[in-house]
């Protein structure tokens, strides 16, 4: 019997059947769970957070760089072009549309520490936003996707979040105990990877419904909601059906696509001196305050700036946290054939450059607005944080256009994210498998559909954000593991182990020679 699968597919329908039945007292719970987590352990999370990012800096500079995601003489299996969209388009996707002209006005207009709407106040928003988006963001699914990646393609086992606790601590836990400890580690990533797609979905949902009131004069209300939702259930079972090799991988090219034309546009079409300079500040001002950022709990500040500290950087780096199954094994099964040190910079360094150039563009463009032009940007932002963008988007060229690609680029990102994540639970409850059945994929594709539902009857953004990240507090300590695990076995690895005796027999050679002198 699949005790994964049963369990996890009991749990996750009675969510879903409870939040279509009660979505308020669903979300409320989801709520009372994230505020009381912030509150006890945030210092919790961000040290592990930055742990992460100290782990994945070693591994691309150490030893370990070298040994390759499967077999010494594997090519990858997807184009590095293809691997890069695949990567955004399932870790980020509609999150950079959303949040790329919102999150920075919202630090540039309450900061914070300092004073808002000032030159001070722009460059810390680019910073924050860059931290909540960068390395720390990508080093968390770096971390998932190494450890399972190297078990699937190196080592040759099943594709599961349990599979390096089981071979890692095999001579520490009783068999019996190491098995159920491995069931519940699965389980849990099934629920986070669930909840995590859920609030992002509903978020996703939320702008793609005010794209269309911009593009079609559409209503804004609950119904229009269920539409897209319906709409969007049938693109993404559809494109499942079709495997990694086919719809994931056009959907995600195609987004690269439109997302390019969309940055160009706005890059050129606007004040593109001063978005190159505030892009080249950016870089240097998240260099300077990467190391403070990364322990800043805002212990000695005042109650307002540490309630900012939960509400928005804790609360992202769970989100990311959240989603860390899912994009780690969907990345690690894109991955094969990568060395670790050729991994880490594109799924670490690469994606951070071009978040980066993304919130330089949007968000430097936003701001540039409110500080030397006609302003009204900010109090759209407040107004309407799903409708940011297409508020944006008015002050460009092309401002139809431009609000109907977006559109579809939004609705495109939230088809491969559901795609992708369907694809992920379906491997997670049939043993790992790289191909998992057509039906098992529809099941889940139904359910994560019916708990986005419940999320999006609240109308809020902070409710959408709150069961993005319920799921990832307790699996943070099953990613803890996890690494425990793999630094148990990559030690052993036969790279690692040769390149030991190759050092141990220059020592050598270089001793016995100076005993000759």
């Amino acid at each position: 019997m699949n005790t994964v699968m049963l369990v996890s597919l009991i749990l996750c329908a009675a969510i879903a059947i409870w939040g279509v039945a009660d979505p308020d007292s669903m979300t409320g719970s989801a709520q009372w769970l994230v505020n009381y987590s912030l509150t006890a352990l945030d210092w919790y999370f961000l040290a592990l957070c930055t742990g992460f990012l100290v782990i994945m800096g070693y591994m691309a500079f150490s030893k370990y760089g070298n040994i390759k995601l499967g077999d010494d003489d594997d090519e990858p299996e997807f184009s590095t072009g293809s691997w890069i969209a695949m990567l955004f388009a399932a870790g980020m996707g509609s999150g950079l549309l959303f949040w790329g002209v919102a999150e920075p006005i919202y630090h540039f207009a309450t900061p914070p520490v300092g004073d808002a709407e000032t030159a001070t106040a722009a460059r810390n928003a680019m910073v924050i936003t860059n931290f909540h988006w960068g390395l720390h963001a990508w080093s968390i699914y770096g971390c998932c996707a190494l450890v399972i990646a190297y078990f699937t393609f190196r080592l040759k086992l099943p594709s599961m979040v349990s599979t390096p606790i089981l071979v890692g601590f095999k001579n520490v836990f009783a068999p019996k105990a190491l098995k159920q400890i491995g069931n519940t580690a699965d389980i849990l990533a099934v629920i986070a990877v669930i909840f995590g797609l859920a609030g992002s979905l509903a978020m996703g949902t939320l702008m793609v419904r005010s794209g269309m009131n911009a593009v079609f004069d559409t209503p804004t209300n609950v119904t229009m909601s269920m539409i897209i939702i319906a709409v969007m259930t049938v693109c993404f079972l559809l494109s499942a059906c079709t495997g990694v090799d086919k719809g994931i991988k056009i959907l995600s090219n195609i987004n690269m696509i439109v997302a390019i034309l969309i940055l160009l546009v706005v890059l050129f079409g606007g004040p593109t001196a001063y978005l190159f300079q505030s892009f080249i500040y950016a870089i240097g001002d998240y260099l300077i305050q990467l190391i403070p950022m990364s322990f800043k709990t805002y212990a000695y500040t005042p109650a307002g700036s540490w309630n900012w500290f939960h509400g928005w950087t804790l609360t992202y780096l769970i989100w990311w946290l959240a989603w860390g199954p899912f994009v780690g094994i969907f990345i690690a099964r894109i991955s094969r054939g990568r060395t670790i040190r050729e991994f880490v910079t594109y799924v670490v360094g690469v994606p951070t450059i071009v978040s980066m150039l993304w919130f330089a563009a949007f968000g430097g463009a936003a701001i540039h607005i409110e500080m030397f032009g006609a302003g009204g940007i900010t109090e759209n932002v407040f107004a309407d944080v799903a409708g940011a963008l297409f508020v944006f988007f008015e002050y460009f060229p092309g401002t139809t256009l431009l609000n109907f690609l977006a559109v579809c680029l939004i609705f495109i990102f939230l088809v491969t994210s559901a795609d992708s994540g369907t694809f992920v639970i379906s491997m997670m409850t049939s043993k790992g498998s790289l191909n998992p059945e057509t039906k098992l994929k529809l099941i889940w594709g139904l359910i994560i559909t019916g708990i986005t539902v419940a999320t999006i009857v609240t109308e809020s953004v902070k409710v959408a954000k709150a069961m993005a990240i319920t799921g990832a507090i307790p699996f943070t300590f099953i990613i803890i593991m996890q690494l425990a695990a793999f630094f148990r076995v990559v030690r052993e690895d036969p790279i690692v182990r040769e390149k030991h005796t190759e050092v141990r027999s220059v020592s050598g050679e270089n001793q016995t020679d100076s005993s000759a002198v």
